[in-house]
């Protein structure tokens, strides 16, 4: 793959990453223009997470079946169409449901992007550098999404954090057409009606009572009745599935060690990351009285340190210490990080006090994320990557909707203030080291280094 295709594979990565950060520092004022109330307005951040989340594994397999280009040029209009829908929104409905088909759109775009890149790069040494710029450029639009955010909502208004993506995706189609090749042609195989449905259903259902309890309550219909209607449907899926002629996804791929247990350290990473980052927000704005301009800039130590983390350390790391070893000194790393940033949150603290956790979680994280999806693509066959993909991708929506609404009853619950945030700060800290701990459970594989050395060796003796 050359080097113009992975730019663009990046920079669609960028777009995804833009739109899950930009909301957060317009949060306020969206609320005050609204209507949301304190406890419904995660529905901005919810409806796009629960548009990802239950698409997931049906865009990981029409990318499969239909084409990853295909479904990378779609996910991308789809983003712009909404984004132009957000903006205009003149109440919450309208709103929540543009974010949830950009989440529809991301439901795509994930799977593709990630596709393109398993199956342009031998895995190795050149992936894993691949890896590396996606990493960066997701790192980038988190910092990009953060500031640009804080610029555009004290500017122009909150309008703009929505309408940015439509040039963004325009530009990324009219690239993408001209420098990715026609998708080939993948035989009339069936696509699994039945089970789409039940993994679209179920995944959707699990994600809306996640991120219902902490508003309507987890003993209520729409909570627990959600959660468990979720579990039922994902569970008749997995039946089906195993009776399926061309399953939705796999039962070898489902029963595959390395991939289950990467998608469950992605789950509690992305739990840990969409909790931090929700509780650095309201600490930074109601706590400290920042505006959205200086909470972007506050965000944007964290993100540059992740991008660095993510495009130099990512590589050297996974070719040196090996998938494993890298992923587990990250999630370690990261709970450690964000441990001591809640410990420098006080009423009257200061953005100096949360630079010792910014530095630790910021590098550890940005390494982490590289290493977490190298570890779920590895060993899968290429015509199963977009599958896979999906999986992995699921696994890191629903940790975030997991994450947020856990986080936010813990912050509700304790302490008023800060006491609450920095209780609900240790539990992400925990569920990072958590994650730490099920990486150990990953199958060692030979670093690029001694396969280097190996190969060296083998040279030396057919001389």
């Amino acid at each position: 793959m050359n080097a113009k295709r992975l730019i663009l594979l990046a920079f669609s990565q960028l777009i995804v990453a833009l739109d899950y950060n930009i909301v957060y520092v317009a949060l306020p004022d969206i609320g005050r223009e609204l209507g949301f109330s304190p406890q419904s307005l995660q529905w901005v951040v919810s409806g796009y997470a629960i548009g990802f989340g239950g698409f997931l594994l049906l865009g990981g397999r029409a990318v499969d079946r239909l084409g990853a280009r295909r479904m990378l040029v779609l996910g991308l209009a789809l983003y712009g169409i909404s984004s132009l829908a957000g903006g205009l929104a003149a109440g919450p409905g309208l709103l929540v449901a543009a974010r949830a088909v950009q989440g529809l759109g991301g439901a795509l775009l994930a799977p593709a992007t990630l596709a393109l890149i398993y199956s342009g790069f031998a895995e190795g040494p050149a992936r894993n550098r691949a890896l590396g710029a996606w990493g960066t450029a997701g790192s980038a639009g988190l910092a990009a999404g953060a500031l640009l955010g804080g610029v555009l909502t004290a500017t122009w208004g909150w309008q703009w954090v929505f309408y940015v993506n439509v040039p963004l995706a325009l530009v990324a189609i009219i690239a993408a057409l001209r420098l990715l090749p026609p998708d080939p042609s993948r035989g009339h195989g069936g696509f699994d009606a039945l089970g789409a449905l039940l993994a679209t259903a179920g995944s959707t259902l699990m994600v809306l009572g996640l991120v219902s309890g902490p508003e309507a309550g987890w003993t209520t219909l729409r909570g627990l009745g959600s959660l468990a209607a979720g579990v039922v449907l994902i569970g008749a899926f997995l039946l089906v599935e195993a009776r399926a002629r061309e399953p939705l996804a796999p039962p070898r791929l489902l029963g595959d060690r390395n991939l289950a247990t990467s998608m469950l350290v992605i789950l509690f990473f992305q739990s840990a990351l969409g909790g931090g980052y929700y509780l650095l927000t309201m600490y930074l704005q109601p706590v400290l009285g920042y505006s959205a301009l200086q909470a972007g800039l506050a965000f944007l130590p964290l993100t540059l340190l992740s991008m660095v983390a993510a495009g130099r350390l990512a590589p050297a790391l996974l070719g040196r210490w090996g998938v494993r070893t890298t992923l587990i000194a990250g999630m370690l790393g990261s709970g450690v990080g964000m441990a001591a940033l809640y410990a420098g949150m006080s009423a009257d603290g200061s953005f100096w006090a949360l630079m010792p956790g910014t530095v630790i979680w910021g590098l550890s994280g940005g390494f982490t994320f590289v290493a977490m999806f190298a570890a779920a693509g590895s060993g899968i066959a290429p015509t199963e990557q977009g599958v896979a993909s999906g999986l992995a991708t699921t696994a890191q929506q629903i940790g975030g909707a997991i994450g947020l609404a856990v986080i936010i009853a813990v912050a509700n619950a304790g302490e008023p203030g800060v006491g609450g945030l920095r209780t609900a700060g240790w539990v992400a800290a925990a569920a990072s080291v958590a994650g730490a701990l099920i990486a150990l459970t990953l199958k060692r594989r030979p670093t690029a280094a001694a396969q280097e050395t190996t190969t060296t060796s083998m040279e030396g003796i057919n001389r």
